[in-house]
């Protein structure tokens, strides 16, 4: 069974900078595609970035936030830069399908951690 476990998460003021971790119990984690989404109060979960030897941001997040992996560790991160209120949400690390390419669409990922609050204050 797959298990994915972010932490990292927290408060902080805008313009703040936190870094996210995602620990994944699998073998071979660098042959999976892995990716960020965010759920904010009151909205739906959305896509923020996906990384395999490629890596895919959203829009939102381009420039500010950064993923990467180490595939030796298993771990997956999100380095968030020049936080911004709106970007307060929980946010979730996923796993999809092995040597699939990155993807914006949540059904392209079956795994899901248990989610990390990020809290960005004004």
């Amino acid at each position: 069974q797959v298990q994915l476990v972010e932490s990292g998460g927290g408060l902080v003021q805008a313009g703040g900078s936190l870094r996210l971790s995602c620990a994944a119990s699998v073998r071979t984690f660098g042959d999976y595609v892995m990716g960020w989404f965010r759920q904010a109060p009151g909205k739906e979960r959305e896509f923020v970035a996906a990384i395999t030897r490629y890596t895919l941001h959203a829009d939102s997040v381009k420039g500010r936030f950064t993923i990467s992996r180490d595939n030796a560790r298993n771990t997956l991160y999100l380095q968030m830069n020049s936080l911004k209120p709106e970007d307060t949400a929980v946010y979730f690390c996923a796993m999809g399908g092995m040597y699939r390419p990155t993807s914006r669409r949540q059904s392209e990922y079956q795994y899901w951690g248990q989610g990390t609050q990020v809290t960005v204050s004004s």
